[in-house]
């Protein structure tokens, strides 16, 4: 009997809001991509939605974004009915990929995953692609344009099986060309960004900056802007504490 492929399931979600503690999910969205007898990644089966009644209002601003009204997930299950089965897709599931994966994480948490590995195609698409002029899902499809998408699978966008659609032609090819540990590995990390993307010296390249201007943004209130200012810093000085003094990593 052939062995089933090891596949990684791309999920995406939509949610009345941000945050776990006061919000829920109103929509889960997968597409599974697997490694074929050759060992090149393709995307299997149709993939699917479901809608989730999230137990509390969708608000408006939200709705305008995703159009899930309250009366569509009134009759819908609960996340908890819904979560475990549709993350942990049986056999050899290898890992769970979303682009800004760190927002799924939140509502699909450890106990829901069974502890799943997570590939975050935001966070690899920066390394693997830092010459794109942006990095969002929809950005990176046009800019991409990967071989073989259905252009109208992957609409309307801000739903939760076309994202996920489009996400796993990224993951796809991103698969093809770096193993499966690295990003995961990469995935663990904070984003690097290839460019400073706001402020005065917005656009260029964290090689282009004076040092003073690096120590500075060791401040900033996003970790992917200080591991990224950090990591240019330690190219420069080179590598282990002496990439920072004692005062510049009490800024953290």
């Amino acid at each position: 009997m052939a062995q089933a492929p090891e596949i990684i399931r791309v999920i995406d979600l939509e949610t009345t809001g941000a945050s776990p503690a006061a919000h829920g999910v109103c929509e889960i969205g997968w597409q599974d991509v697997a490694r074929g007898e050759d060992g090149r990644w393709e995307l299997q089966g149709e993939g699917g939605s479901q809608f989730v009644n999230p137990g509390r209002p969708i608000p408006p601003v939200t709705q305008a974004i995703h159009h899930i009204r309250d009366e569509d997930v009134a009759d819908a299950p609960w996340w908890h009915d819904v979560a475990r089965p549709l993350l942990n897709p049986w056999p050899r599931r290898v890992a769970l990929a979303a682009h800004r994966a760190d927002f799924e994480q939140q509502f699909c948490t450890a106990a829901l995953t069974r502890s799943a590995d997570w590939i975050c195609t935001w966070k690899c698409a920066l390394r693997l692609w830092p010459e794109s002029a942006g990095f969002s899902n929809q950005y990176l499809r046009y800019w991409r344009k990967p071989e073989g998408m259905d252009h109208a699978r992957g609409l309307p966008a801000h739903r939760a099986f076309p994202d996920a659609y489009v996400t796993a032609f990224h993951l796809r090819d991103m698969l093809n060309e770096t193993p499966v540990d690295q990003l995961i590995a990469w995935s663990a990390l904070p984003g690097l960004l290839p460019r400073v993307h706001y402020g005065p010296h917005r656009g260029k390249e964290w090689s282009e900056l004076e040092e003073e201007t690096l120590v500075a943004f060791l401040d900033d209130r996003s970790e992917d802007v200080r591991y990224t200012a950090d990591l240019e810093l330690e190219r420069r000085r080179g590598p282990g504490l002496g990439a920072r003094t004692p005062a510049e990593r009490l800024l953290l």
